[in-house]
């Protein structure tokens, strides 16, 4: 069985909204991204998960627990960040955090201490007055100092800079060494593309599909920029059999699209071509996903 379980959840809010006959399993230990646009159902789907609502259908079963029935022990095993952040009353973000650590039984802060310089957070600022990209921080620490075995991450990089992105990013693959499972919302592939196992593509509360994102890396249909030195050589080059995703004549430019098995019989053939540079252009998550869209 799988360690999150989610069968045929759905909910229906009317006008098209919600989440419909949705159905996903992620493995103990797998790090599982969860995207798409905003109103998508990223949110209704982890709000499912939490605990928070009743599926109208369907199930959502974590680790063998019923999330709408056993919610209360499952919050137990997880650290979650809320894609909308509405902290309750406390001065400053220390006073938070330690009655966090209260509620969690948690007495040793020393990872919760490592956190907060990683992310260089103050924690002294008055709670209610923080940036956007503070409270955000504030609430990674919340989520992660315990050290749960699940994180449900609902858009979690939201308000960070790029270098904080990048900061929490490492983060993440260090609980993911620890082989904690990880379920993380985004509309952010490239994020997702760096940390995930697999990758989910949700529209209208439909799941679209579902990627591991190795095929992505390992994608066997190449496409290779390819600049020749001379316009003659770059016109010669059109008359041969390859598939041409794109030409620039500009700048005696052409884009190949081409199979693995075939890429001997390129470089064979360019072997009698002056070239001034050749390259691949990397295949991504939002490229297959785009295709879907």
């Amino acid at each position: 069985m799988p360690f999150i379980d989610i069968k045929h959840l759905t909910k229906d809010f009317g006008e098209e909204q919600g989440v419909f006959d949705l159905n996903l399993s992620i493995e103990r230990g797998e790090v599982f991204g969860f995207v798409g646009t905003n109103g998508a159902g990223k949110t209704t789907t982890i709000r499912h998960m939490m605990g928070f609502l009743k599926p109208q259908s369907g199930s959502v079963v974590i680790n063998g627990k019923d999330c709408w029935n056993d919610s209360a022990e499952i919050k137990k095993w997880i650290g979650y960040i809320p894609g909308e952040i509405a902290f309750p009353d406390a001065p400053t973000g220390t006073a938070f955090l330690k009655r966090q650590a209260e509620l969690l039984g948690l007495q040793d802060m020393s990872y919760a201490e490592s956190l907060i310089q990683k992310l260089q957070l103050d924690p002294t600022a008055n709670l209610k007055r923080m940036s956007k990209g503070m409270k955000q921080k504030t609430a990674i620490v919340a989520a992660l100092m315990a050290d749960p075995d699940i994180l449900i991450l609902d858009e979690p990089t939201t308000g960070l800079d790029p270098l904080m992105r990048a900061e929490f990013v490492d983060i993440l693959m260090e609980e993911k060494k620890k082989g904690k499972t990880i379920f993380m919302s985004s509309h952010m592939f490239e994020e997702v593309e760096h940390t995930c196992d697999k990758v989910a593509l949700i529209k209208g509360g439909k799941l679209v599909a579902i990627k591991p994102t190795a095929e992505i890396k390992h994608n066997e249909n190449k496409v290779y920029k390819i600049e020749f030195i001379s316009p003659e050589d770059y016109r010669r080059f059109l008359s041969e059999r390859f598939d041409l995703e794109e030409t620039r004549e500009s700048r005696n430019q052409v884009l190949v699209r081409i199979h693995d098995r075939d890429i001997n019989g390129l470089f064979g053939t360019l072997k009698g071509y002056p070239i001034k540079f050749i390259s691949e252009i990397k295949f991504t998550l939002a490229d297959y996903f785009k295709g879907l869209l």
